[in-house]
């Protein structure tokens, strides 16, 4: 193990990356790498280590310092298809999860390796868990925190997703919902015999379209709540005319609404013109700001701020009272992308960042 004044290790950090790509792990498939995880954290010797399902976690010694944990997902959505296997591209490191996280994983897994857990002013956790890319309930970070409650004693969690190395707080809610029109079938040539379930969507399908994003300050930054169809079925055949008509309707709301004030917001925006049943409700991410880890982070870094338009385990661990914020190397705009790629060197000055936070003297 080197010294915490040894530099970057700026290949062994590409490399890691690529080796993680690597891995197949698209959500719920999480298991080999959750394997070889746990045993490279074991191998270390410095750490302790506590599987839970398919999540791992390592714990460094206690000793009454400020406690910070670092978060991030093993696992990645499907691949797109024709996508390659992962290689690197001169700064890039192209490959499924690149950055959406392995490149976040790889940085704490480098910390860990290159850091002498007992000479550091903070006491450190690293969280890697699993099925973050689906719903809420079946998140592996929940049983995690339920398991081990020692958590809820972080003085700062750190969610390593894509940001481009910029802190962005907060997250927005988003929930989920099948909206049900019913009509009754009958030949195409003779409409007037039937109710044309798809029809009956246009009007609420047009207010979805033409309706603006609402922007809410929270807490000094700005969040834009949006309303939209994403998904569409409905209809047996060219020739009769559809009984069934379903929209997969999704919002995503400001941190200071909550998750019953969106389902509200919902059924208002249905107003009784269709069935509706919530399949996904995930609440916001409280915006941190005033955290002094957090203050003495963006000193020692320079980083920028701002707020986090999408949802993340931030909203998450903000309801279980840990300040937590988005912080990771990956590119935002790769995030779920065909020929997902991030960048070594966004890879090599997030890893210089969580280092300088992690051995400079607590503020």
């Amino acid at each position: 193990m080197s010294s915490a004044s040894s530099p970057s290790p700026s290949e062994g950090l590409a490399a890691l990356t690529l080796e993680l790509c690597r891995f197949p792990s698209v959500i719920r498939e999480e298991a080999a790498l959750c394997d070889w995880t746990e045993a490279r954290l074991r191998a270390l010797g410095t750490v302790d280590v506590f599987r839970v399902g398919n999540s791992v976690v390592a714990r460094g010694p206690r000793r009454s310092r400020p406690f910070l944990g670092l978060f991030g997902h093993l696992d990645t959505v499907p691949a797109h298809p024709g996508d390659p296997e992962p290689f690197r591209d001169g700064d890039r490191i192209v490959g499924l999860g690149s950055s959406d996280m392995k490149s976040g994983v790889a940085i704490k897994l480098a910390l860990l390796d290159e850091l002498d857990l007992e000479a550091l002013p903070y006491d450190v956790a690293m969280v890697f868990y699993d099925q973050e890319e689906g719903p809420f309930a079946a998140n592996g970070l929940g049983p995690v925190l339920d398991q081990l409650p020692w958590l809820a004693e972080l003085d700062l969690g750190f969610c390593l997703e894509p940001s481009d190395n910029v802190v962005q707080v907060g997250a927005v809610g988003t929930l989920h919902a099948n909206i049900v029109f019913q009509g009754r079938a009958c030949h195409s040539a003779r409409p007037w015999q039937g109710e044309n379930a798809v029809h009956k969507a246009g009007a609420l399908l047009a207010e979805l379209h033409n309706r603006a994003p609402n922007e809410v300050e929270c807490g000094g930054f700005r969040f834009r709540e949006v309303m939209s169809a994403t998904l569409a079925s409905g209809g047996r055949a060219r020739n009769i005319i559809p009984e069934h008509f379903e929209l997969n309707v999704n919002y995503r709301f400001a941190p200071n609404r909550s998750v019953e004030s969106a389902r509200e917001e919902l059924l208002g925006t249905v107003a009784g013109r269709a069935e509706v049943e919530f399949v996904d409700l995930c609440p916001a991410g409280r915006v941190v700001t005033d955290n002094p880890h957090l203050k003495h982070f963006l000193a020692l870094t320079g980083a920028s701020i701002t707020a986090k338009q999408a949802w993340t385990d931030v909203a998450r661990l903000t309801a279980a009272g840990i300040d937590a914020v988005n912080l990771g190397p990956g590119l935002s705009s790769q995030a779920h992308q065909a020929g997902e790629y991030c960048s070594v060197k966004l890879l090599e000055e997030g890893y210089a960042m969580f280092r300088a936070l992690l051995t400079a003297p607590v503020a």
